[in-house]
């Protein structure tokens, strides 16, 4: 799933070749990725993208006093950009192609999904806060106002694992469940510690693994094309889908812990002195 370093990087790329440019068609492949009907897809066509912005990890294309396209990419979609699109319009079928946006140099973008569960979510809105997973959003942890005393606020009645806290997009816009990995990692905290049961000096440890993980992961993808942000993304992860290697930290193996739908990695030295965590794949913990 794309994350906050890399939804920056689409939105940087994007800000870089969309903007100042008209979109001349919006063709819907699979009509379930359409999650508003009202302005239609077509009142997008004919105006000008003005600004590309982030929202935690929704990605927000405006068209001046015209309507948003805002889209999540969920755990399987993602963005492929092409200088020169096909001729001719896509065939709706049971390919990943969900959405394309042509603009009228002949370039634009396709929006894809893998897999069956389909969960790419696209709306046209006239403002961006009329999606509910936007207006529901936590603040950004790398904004500039958000200190070390607002974080701590925000852990302070919080009576989640940390695992769960960091994911809750609605108190941290973001973050999902690699970065949430790296982050405790670097920290050297279980994922399984209570957040509100934090000391001080633990809340400023997690505050700037917070910002220096996902600070370090957005300049790792600065710059880069879109189609090599989710390689770069891999490279750059050292415990987060490496189960059985060696933490590059102390040497340990890599552990993990399986739960109904995702699962969790994490270093028995340096994060849970050295016990490994129960691995209850059915645990609620993530939900």
């Amino acid at each position: 799933m794309p994350e906050l370093p890399e939804v920056e990087a689409l939105k940087d790329f994007l800000a870089e070749h969309l903007v100042g440019h008209e979109i001349v068609r919006v063709l819907p492949v699979a009509i379930s990725v359409l999650k508003t009907y009202d302005p239609p897809v077509a009142a997008l066509e004919g105006r000008e993208v003005t600004a590309v912005h982030r929202h935690g990890k929704f990605l927000d294309m405006a068209t001046g006093d015209g309507p948003h396209l805002v889209t999540h990419l969920a755990r399987a979609g993602w963005l492929h950009w092409k200088d020169r699109l096909p001729d001719g319009p896509p065939r709706p079928g049971k390919g990943p192609l969900a959405l394309r946006v042509a603009l009228e140099t002949g370039a634009g973008f396709d929006l894809t999904e893998a897999g069956t569960q389909k969960r790419l979510a696209v709306y046209v809105v006239p403002d961006p806060q009329q999606v509910p997973g936007v207006a529901r959003l936590g603040p950004d942890p790398l904004a500039a106002d958000f200190d070390e005393a607002r974080f701590a606020a925000l852990l302070a009645g919080e009576r989640r694992r940390l695992k769960g806290a960091l994911r809750d997009q609605s108190l941290i816009a973001g973050v999902g469940n690699a970065y949430s990995d790296e982050i405790l990692h670097v920290a050297r905290m279980s994922p399984f510690k209570l957040a509100a049961s934090l000391t001080p000096e633990e809340t400023h440890t997690l505050y700037e693994a917070l910002r220096t993980t996902l600070a370090e992961a957005v300049e790792r993808s600065r710059g880069l094309a879109a189609g090599r942000l989710k390689a770069e993304k891999k490279s750059g992860l050292r415990v987060h889908g490496r189960t059985g290697e060696s933490c590059p930290v102390c040497g340990d193996s890599i552990k993990e812990v399986s739960f109904s739908d995702s699962s969790l990695q994490y270093c028995p030295t340096c994060q849970t002195g050295g016990r490994p965590l129960a691995d209850r794949r059915m645990s609620r913990l993530l939900k």
